[in-house]
């Protein structure tokens, strides 16, 4: 049985900084995209950042570009989101997701397992 268990979430001030985790068990992840994405109340769910097996290939939406950074460790089956700079709008539930594919498959929406979500909170 695969679970995704996100923790890191938080309040946080405009400015301030959250590390996410995500760690997945219940079978081999080294071959899967992993990423994050996010839904901000009344919205739909967005894609944030994804990471490819190897932890070399990596996607950012553009608005997160500089500010957040995806990484993933192999041996751990984590991944992993640093967020700096913080905004208000940042504030949202964020999932974890995991493709059995590439991140351009995750990316799209081909999400195969999906975490529990935590919440992330920025005050101004």
């Amino acid at each position: 049985q695969v679970q995704l268990v996100e923790s890191g979430g938080g309040l946080v001030q405009a400015g301030g900084s959250l590390r996410l985790s995500c760690e997945a068990s219940g079978r081999t992840f080294s071959s899967c995209a992993m990423g994050w994405f996010r839904q901000a109340p009344g919205k739909e769910r967005e894609f944030v950042a994804a990471i490819g097996w190897s932890g070399v290939n990596t996607y950012y939406v553009d608005s997160e570009k500089g500010r957040f950074t995806i990484s993933r460790d192999n041996a751990k089956n984590t991944v992993y989101l640093q967020m700096n700079s913080l905004k208000p709008e940042d504030t949202a539930v964020y999932y974890c997701a995991v493709a059995v594919g590439s991140i351009w498959s995750l990316r799209g929406g081909s999400v195969n397992y999906w975490g529990q979500g935590t919440q992330v909170t920025v005050s101004s």
